[in-house]
């Protein structure tokens, strides 16, 4: 392999692919990127066999040719080149790497002995922005499961209709889902596992432009023009949250989410230990309290307009800052339906297109 590639567009190739190197000792192969010349351009590949990415630049190539590398010592190495222009070649399984200023020679493995990253290109379901991959995803991670009891939870549950993209996550003690309008060419769902997701999130910020994404039976596949990102899906059946999602509400809050915010956040200096803080709703005002025998106590009011009968409800403040933060409006409305029944939170300007549910705590006294 002889190529000319440039030193920015490599160190972000290289950024893009090397989060996902695994540092599986058993499986050493997995430590390394391989990095081949594929259709006059210049691929960059890693995977963990759980998740693949390859991400391909523009180069001058001389001589086709592919190599395995180890990862940090690649990383490192081009991150700390700061000339424009970077050679490289292959020669017995060494990678030569030349700049201006550099002269470098990194051993090397045969790309004979890298696995195998799958290509699903032959059934698309959707073509979504990258920036929308991301929103749909970073709106619901904080509900995800972490543990692996129950490995459908530990997951994003992704519907593809024809005319939405509906993500939604749960532990069993707050629920998120987010919707967005996508013409979909086929009806499908899955589970994306965890650490797809926080690969997806973070890769997402870097794409310009539509993602095709591919749907074979146990894997799904993003790509664009330059990247394409491939991921086991999440074996099992995801459960009928709508189920939980209340209907009707006897109470209906509107507050202004910064004042809630900050509220929130003091009132769980003084919360306890399972981090409780109590909201208690009245026609005037709505009050956030919170006591510790240990720490002291608060009590604090925001301004809110109340439709239907006063509540108090306590729940997880961690939980409520989660849901907060998922709310793009600078009002949102919490709902009540009564006594040990979850609390639902939406945008003011609600479209139907975001919701967050707590479970409440028991009243501490």
């Amino acid at each position: 392999m002889k190529a000319v590639v440039n030193q920015k567009n490599f160190k972000k190739a290289l950024s893009i692919v090397e989060k996902v190197v695994s540092k599986n000792t058993t499986l050493p192969m997995l430590s390394n990127i391989l990095i081949k010349t594929e259709n006059g351009r210049l691929k960059i590949s890693a995977t963990n066999l759980e998740v693949g990415i390859s991400y391909s630049i523009g180069s001058k190539i001389d001589e086709v040719g592919e190599i395995a590398v180890p990862a940090r010592i690649l990383v490192d190495l081009i991150n700390g080149i700061e000339d424009d222009k970077i050679s490289i070649s292959t020669k017995n399984n060494i990678l030569i790497i030349n700049s201006e200023k550099y002269k470098t020679q990194v051993l090397g493995f045969s790309a004979s002995d890298f696995p195998i990253i799958p290509k699903i290109k032959n059934n698309l379901i959707s073509v979504v922005q990258a920036k929308a991959v991301k929103l749909l995803l970073a709106s619901v991670f904080d509900s995800i499961a972490i543990s692996e009891t129950r490995p459908e939870l530990a997951g994003v549950y992704t519907d593809f209709r024809s005319s939405t993209v509906t993500v939604a996550a749960t532990d069993s003690f707050r629920l998120a889902e987010k919707s967005i309008s996508v013409k979909n060419t086929q009806t499908a769902s899955v589970i994306l596992p965890r650490n797809t997701v926080v690969e997806l999130i973070r890769i997402c910020g870097d794409i310009e432009g539509d993602l095709n994404v591919y749907l074979s039976e146990n894997q799904i596949a993003f790509s664009s023009e330059d990247m394409d990102f491939v991921s086991r899906i999440v074996d099992g059946n995801y459960p009928d949250y709508k189920k939980v999602i209340p209907e009707k509400f006897t109470s209906k809050l509107l507050v202004n989410k910064n004042d809630l915010e900050k509220t929130v956040r003091l009132a769980g200096l003084f919360s306890s230990n399972i981090s409780d803080v109590k909201i208690s709703c009245s026609e005037e005002e709505t009050k956030i309290i919170a006591k510790n025998s240990d720490k002291g106590e608060i009590e604090t009011g925001i301004e809110s307009l109340l439709r239907g009968e006063p509540f108090d409800v306590s729940v997880n403040y961690h939980y409520l800052l989660d849901g907060t933060k998922i709310i793009d409006t600078e009002k949102l409305v919490i709902e009540f339906v009564g006594a040990g029944s979850p609390i639902v939170l939406r945008p003011a300007e609600d479209k139907g297109n975001t919701l967050y549910l707590i479970m409440p705590l028991r009243n501490q006294s």
